[in-house]
């Protein structure tokens, strides 16, 4: 015969089961519900980036500044009104982050085979996979189940996301202040082995670095020679260049070689060849094995990907990843 006190032992350890059950993404989530999510995703983002070439590198950067940002959530999908303020004019993101109607119509299609049934943040982690995949990186399983936020936060937009002109330390700090590690941010630093940026992000190095009047003298000369004329101190500031010249949109570990190179485009990438130590080791290691940066890019990416999530019975399931009902 079971005694009180071992029935309420038993109790606790079941309820105990069952919330770490509800509470955790699995893979498969939408199995019986929405059993083509995936094949809808990847079929959109293909076509997306049929396209616009450049629409990879952006709906895996999504993915990105919505992680770090209040979690996995979609809150950076969310639109401004005259009563809401979200993260899409926030300094980082202001004319920066994309790709918004690529999810949009992804989000359609799920409407139309599975109402109500994927969240968008769920979306945006099995569309930053895919991109990488399309670009020809390396696969990973997503593990679903979150839903999205009716919140935003512009604050956290502007002071959370790592800075194109932070150092090292700055970085790591970044990162751990989410709940990553430094070698998930030397890792993750890969994602820019695909993407550009605007010559805003990186003028300064190219004429006048840390306010010397010189450029940084870690470019290489040719590639310095390149970008000052692509970018010259009376031109637009808003012209693009490519994360890495040498493979532009494929997803490789050439983004690792250029820093061994000097040709790193921005501060924050070519800093982590410059800084003697654990970081240029890694940039080291990823550069001579690129089958070791793809196997750990995925473990980061899905470690990323359960940055805080919102899980059931919190957050909804938004039919327009733009509004927050």
């Amino acid at each position: 015969m079971i005694s009180t006190y071992s029935l309420l032992l038993l109790l606790i350890a079941t309820s105990s089961l069952a919330f770490s059950a509800e509470a955790a993404l699995a893979t498969g989530y939408y199995d019986s519900t929405c059993p083509q999510v995936e094949k809808i995703v990847k079929a959109g983002v293909a076509n997306a980036a049929q396209s616009d070439s450049r629409l990879p590198a952006s709906l895996l950067r999504l993915h990105f500044h919505d992680c770090f940002v209040q979690g996995c959530d979609a809150s950076v999908l969310l639109d401004d009104t005259p009563t809401f303020k979200g993260e899409k004019t926030a300094g980082p993101n202001n004319n920066s982050i994309r790709g918004f109607e690529a999810i949009d119509a992804i989000k359609s299609s799920l409407e139309s085979s599975c109402k109500g049934v994927v969240s968008c943040a769920d979306i945006l982690a099995l569309a930053a996979r895919d991109s990488v995949v399309l670009s020809g990186g390396p696969s990973w399983e997503v593990p679903l189940g979150r839903r999205d936020s009716i919140t935003a936060s512009f604050s956290g937009a502007t002071n959370r996301l790592p800075s194109f002109f932070s150092d090292v330390n700055g970085l790591i700090k970044s990162f751990t202040d989410v709940g990553l590690t430094a070698e998930d941010m030397f890792t993750l630093s890969g994602g820019h082995s695909i993407g550009q940026a605007r010559c805003l992000a990186f003028v300064s190095r190219i004429f006048n670095d840390s306010g010397s009047g010189s450029p940084d003298p870690s470019i290489r000369p040719s590639f310095l020679s390149a970008l000052q004329s692509k970018c010259p101190q009376t031109g637009s500031l808003s012209s693009l260049q490519p994360l890495d010249a040498t493979t532009i949109n494929k997803f490789d570990n050439q983004y690792y070689l250029n820093l061994v190179l000097g040709k790193g485009l921005l501060h924050s990438d070519q800093v982590l060849f410059n800084t003697v130590g654990v970081a240029r080791n890694f940039v080291k290691a990823y550069s001579a094995d690129q089958s070791k940066f793809f196997s750990n890019f995925a473990g980061s990416m899905i470690k990323m990907g359960k940055l805080s999530p919102l899980l059931a019975p919190k957050g909804i399931i938004r039919s327009n990843c733009r509004v927050p009902r």
